[in-house]
């Protein structure tokens, strides 16, 4: 037998073994599923519907992965948040530990905290939600926009030749498909933009942006997401004088049932092109020691202790 003739024998079986593998998966998922409440199954049947959208990206695994986690493990934590959640989830961070002031600016699709001392925001929160399909959003804006509302007023031009992307912090994509053109257009104002170096910027950090905006709302319904800058003792400026941040966090809230779980990262500036999302799995906790941000502090003490000493298991 030829080496080619072994390989495609060696695919075919790999290929019956992952047909195989799915359909007893399905079968055990059905069999299951007709065991369940009304409520359950409705939930699962949106699940469903949704991984035939492939523009989700939610692959069958994921579903099985996702009834365990929603019904059967300890992830969350029994508590809901009262206050309003249009873009926020359990209340703006508080800035009790974080030496400079802070702004909130609000806008279509997102909010912003903003620092003036570091010409940067702290933190912007923002909710992605389940949509019936995901539409082509409108072409990507040509140009960013100083933020007339700020007094640091920094210019695109600022970031020109200085080795750093124009990061976003609420993305354009997850943005402009939930809020429409005008939301997108004003993820594009430069109190949405930190100094990226472009590996990560093009990397896991927009790969979390995509599977926020895409995977999470279409298995999980609707999440909210915290992300930001991470500034050390010392840090770089601009010419500008926009501070250079030494990492930046993203946290993603899910509620369900009435019980949250939480995921949260801490992506080194200099994290590399491909790298697994896994290693960068932190606690809450973590990132309110980098930060001195307080996060979710509308929850009650014992619920936000839980929730923010716990590092999840692994990427939902």
């Amino acid at each position: 037998m030829s080496a080619r003739a072994r390989r495609g024998g060696g695919r075919g079986g790999r290929v019956k073994a992952l047909l195989w593998f799915n359909l007893i998966l399905l079968a055990a998922l059905g069999g299951w599923f007709g065991m369940q409440p009304p409520v359950r199954r409705a939930e699962v049947a949106k699940l469903v519907e949704n991984y035939f959208e492939k523009n989700k990206r939610i692959e069958l695994l994921d579903v099985a992965l996702d009834i365990y986690r929603l019904y059967y493990s300890e992830d969350f934590v029994r508590t809901v948040a009262a206050g309003d959640r249009t873009h926020v989830y359990g209340g703006s961070p508080r800035v009790d530990g974080f030496v400079h002031g802070v702004r909130v600016l609000k806008n279509a699709g997102y909010v912003t905290g903003y620092c003036e001392a570091l010409e940067s925001p702290a933190w912007v929160a923002y909710r992605m939600i389940d949509v019936a399909r995901l539409a082509a959003p409108a072409p990507r804006p040509e140009a960013f926009e100083t933020d007339l509302r700020t007094a640091a007023r920094v210019a695109s031009s600022a970031y020109t030749n200085s080795g750093y992307d124009r990061g976003h912090l609420a993305p354009n994509y997850g943005i402009a498909t939930r809020y429409g053109g005008a939301a997108q257009r004003e993820t594009f104002l430069m109190s949405n933009i930190t100094p990226q170096r472009h590996a990560l910027n093009a990397g896991v950090w927009k790969g979390m942006e995509m599977k926020i905006a895409t995977s999470y709302p279409g298995r999980f319904g609707e999440v909210w997401v915290l992300a930001g800058p991470v500034f050390g003792a010392r840090f770089a400026r601009l010419p500008n004088g926009t501070a250079i941040p030494e990492a930046f966090f993203m946290i993603v809230i899910d509620e369900s049932d009435g019980r949250i779980r939480t995921e949260a990262f801490l992506f080194p500036q200099e994290t590399p092109g491909g790298a697994g999302l896994d290693r960068f799995l932190v606690s809450i906790d973590e990132i309110e020691r980098r930060t001195g941000l307080d996060f979710l502090p509308e929850l009650e003490d014992a619920a936000e202790s839980a929730v923010e000493s716990k590092r999840a298991q692994g990427v939902w």
